[in-house]
């Protein structure tokens, strides 16, 4: 058997996609799989004459690669990527594999919360402002196969911090950072630091004549940034009234872009995409645009227009006056601190699912102004349980969307919301957040 030079950790999106490449390219590439691949991918890498593997990692096979790609799903203690380093061979993430392949311009967008949003709204915007945009990272379809098999002259991508975390060489022309707050911490030993230095490397090999989004107003950010260089040229964004230079700021209730001091501004109410969460996404991404010289109206009209993410405070449903929201994609505390600020009504609130080392004391003022009643949706939840108990009327446990939804349906009065924003992962119950978030509307449409 002919010896595989690149093996791919992973037959999911990515890991297809970075065997296609690799394959096309002259690499002898061979994906393995420690669960079951998808018959879609399988399909894909069969169509390419690729080898595969399921339910199991050959290691001696794995081992006597020179080079490996890993999706981003796989801890560094996994058993293989042990061995594997200890024999000291590379890991990459298909983001660093395929960057090799495209002299496109690339946009980096990370951040612990928002950035799926800024992504595809800024793909958005560049597509409608006629550019020819892939769009790639932990949306769309993968990086690889596109550079693989399509051509396109720029690629926002959304690169989370286990991607970054394989990046060693690749580059953004544009990075963006759109915060920092606690967040996978089981992932990075419960240090705080080390997720820090990793969504920074979103700025890696960044030179003068790159660009550097990123928000002014998180704390985290800025104290970093005091302790490091930083070469490429620098865009804040702030929801306060502060003039920058180059950057994008609030003044007189207007959103103001000020790029090569040249303003472009529209109000507050003309955002499609309202609370201050958004802001920061739609701030983000006008940036990038005009950094890319589309032109302001179209920035404008685009902001204006577009239109909500799936799994994203996406309203279901009003039943019996009870608004029905499913922020599934709210998978740590930050995301759901910025959903119950923007809910004006009481809330019942479903949360848990599986706990990343989560600290919920920042959002117990909220639960204690907001929310009367509290639904677990989680396998364990004496976190959530010990931290908001005393603060809410009841507390429930329930191991279904449909029992969730149902006990919503029960509990919820005229005038309030059911909100599901977990603050955790889903991997416990359900597959992924998606699967979360469309068992949950199932269950609406099921009432």
């Amino acid at each position: 058997m002919n010896r595989h030079d690149i093996i791919i950790l992973g037959g999911g999106e990515s890991g297809a996609g970075a065997a296609v490449l690799a394959r096309l390219k002259g690499y002898h590439p061979m994906v393995s799989d420690n669960g079951i691949i998808k018959e879609k991918h399988k399909k894909l890498l069969t169509d390419h004459g690729i080898e595969f593997e399921e339910n199991k990692h050959s290691e001696a096979t794995i081992l006597d690669a020179d080079e490996i790609i890993k999706s981003p799903g796989i801890p560094d203690k996994a058993p293989i990527i042990q061995s594997i380093t200890a024999k000291g061979i590379p890991v990459i993430s298909e983001i660093e594999f395929a960057s090799r392949f495209t002299d496109a311009r690339l946009i980096f967008i990370t951040g612990s919360n928002g950035k799926t949003t800024t992504t595809l709204l800024t793909h958005y915007i560049l597509t409608k402002g006629g550019l020819n945009a892939g769009l790639a990272g932990n949306v769309g379809k993968s990086f690889a196969l596109q550079v693989a098999t399509e051509q396109h002259d720029i690629y926002v991508l959304e690169i989370s911090s286990f991607q970054l975390d394989g990046m060693f060489k690749a580059k953004a022309d544009i990075a963006v950072l759109m915060n920092i707050t606690p967040d996978h911490l089981d992932r990075y030993h419960y240090n705080f630091q080390e997720y820090i230095d990793s969504k920074f490397r979103v700025i890696n090999n960044q030179g003068h004549g790159d660009h550097f989004i990123f928000s002014f107003d998180d704390p985290v950010i800025l104290e970093h940034l005091s302790k490091i260089e930083v070469p490429s040229r620098h865009f804040p964004f702030t929801s306060g009234d502060r003039a920058f230079r180059e950057g994008a700021f609030v003044r007189d209730n207007q959103v103001v872009f000020n790029i090569n001091e040249k303003e472009t501004s529209m109000t507050l109410e003309e955002l499609a995409l309202q609370g201050r969460h958004n802001l920061y996404n739609s701030m983000a991404a006008g940036i990038s645009a005009r950094l890319l010289e589309i032109r302001k109206e179209t920035i404008k009209q685009c902001l204006s227009d577009f239109q909500h993410i799936e799994h994203r405070l996406e309203f279901v449903a009003s039943i019996h006056g009870v608004d029905y929201i499913n922020d599934s994609k709210a998978t740590n505390v930050n995301s759901t601190w910025y959903a119950l600020e923007s809910m004006h009504k009481t809330v019942v609130w479903i949360a848990g699912g599986l706990d990343k080392g989560n600290d919920y004391a920042s959002l117990i003022p909220l639960v204690t102004a907001k929310v009367r009643v509290i639904i677990c949706l989680g396998k364990d939840n004496r976190k959530i349980i010990e931290t908001f108990g005393d603060l809410v009327e009841t507390v429930i446990e329930v191991q279904t969307a449909d029992d969730a939804v149902r006990a919503a349906y029960s509990l919820a009065h005229r005038g309030e919301a059911v909100l599901l924003s977990p603050a955790c992962a889903s991997f416990d119950l359900f597959e992924n957040f998606e699967d979360r978030g469309n068992q949950f509307k199932k269950a609406i449409k099921n009432l």
